[in-house]
């Protein structure tokens, strides 16, 4: 069970603030709910039960654990995905995960995918560019609660210490 006051992933909506623990219903149908604050969404609040198994509730990285992700970005492969029709569904399963690797890999295929369309003189797809801000959006929500840092500052700081590292 997550605590008032601690910040953990809740599903595509990322990181959410768990501002409250309240019951909820009466006698055999009373429940505990969380009542989460989603950090991207000033004016949003989500009430969910404590046991909700079908949307993926866990805590936020460590400063430890996204240092060594970040570390591990050079290592972790692109998405290979050859079908172009089942592009958008393997994009929109990778980002269901809520799995930090998974988001690496999909900005990692989209920043590639972008080159190779510039190369040939077309533009990125529209959704390239949806499922690559989505990804970005929760990996560096994420990554910079966990190292308190800026969210608009993840990018460059994670390209500078992949750069230090592979030195």
């Amino acid at each position: 069970m997550f605590s008032i006051g601690e910040y953990i992933i809740y599903g595509s909506n990322g990181v959410c603030l768990v501002e409250d623990i309240n019951v909820m219903g009466s006698g055999e149908s009373k429940k505990e709910y969380y009542c989460l604050k989603p950090v991207n969404d000033r004016e949003g609040k989500i009430f969910t039960p404590v046991d909700n198994k079908k949307v993926i509730m866990r805590r936020i990285l460590s400063l430890e654990e996204a240092t060594e992700l970040i570390d591990n970005i050079p290592d972790i492969e692109q998405m290979w995905i050859t079908d172009e029709r089942k592009r958008e569904s393997d994009y929109k399963q990778a980002l269901q995960t809520c799995d930090c690797r998974e988001l690496i890999r999909i900005i990692k295929t989209m920043h590639l995918r972008k080159q190779e369309r510039l190369a040939k003189g077309m533009k990125s797809t529209v959704v390239d560019d949806r499922y690559l801000r989505e990804a970005e959006n929760n990996l560096y929500s994420e990554l910079s609660l966990a190292m308190g840092k800026e969210k608009n500052e993840m990018e460059a700081y994670i390209s500078e210490r992949i750069e230090l590292v592979n030195v």
